[in-house]
């Protein structure tokens, strides 16, 4: 590879990232994304656990987990929405303070 491929990969890098960085959702939202990303991992590990409890693996498996994804990801992001603040609380009364 020669300097100007290397630059050019640069620059092009270089590119992406700002367009990454330009759609990024503003602070502000970080709770909403916090809870939509933990919603969306816990919502899925459940459901493929629950399903290979109930059903083992079959030959639909993964459309099984799939559907029911569907309806418990919603259902866990709103949960979390609304659970997050308490759980912040609690954790707070839980967790000594530290000495100055």
């Amino acid at each position: 590879m020669n300097r100007s491929t290397t630059f050019t990969q640069c620059e092009h890098l270089a590119r992406v990232r700002r367009l990454i960085a330009q759609r990024r959702i503003p602070r502000r939202f970080t709770p909403a994304v916090f809870a939509f990303y933990m919603a969306s991992i816990m919502a899925f590990l459940m459901t493929l656990v629950i399903t290979l409890i109930n059903q083992g693996i079959t030959p639909g498996f993964v459309g099984t987990v799939l559907r029911s994804y569907i309806l418990t990801m919603p259902v866990a992001f709103i949960c979390v929405l609304i659970v997050r603040p308490l759980v912040v609380r609690m954790v707070t009364w839980s967790i000594e303070k530290e000495e100055p």
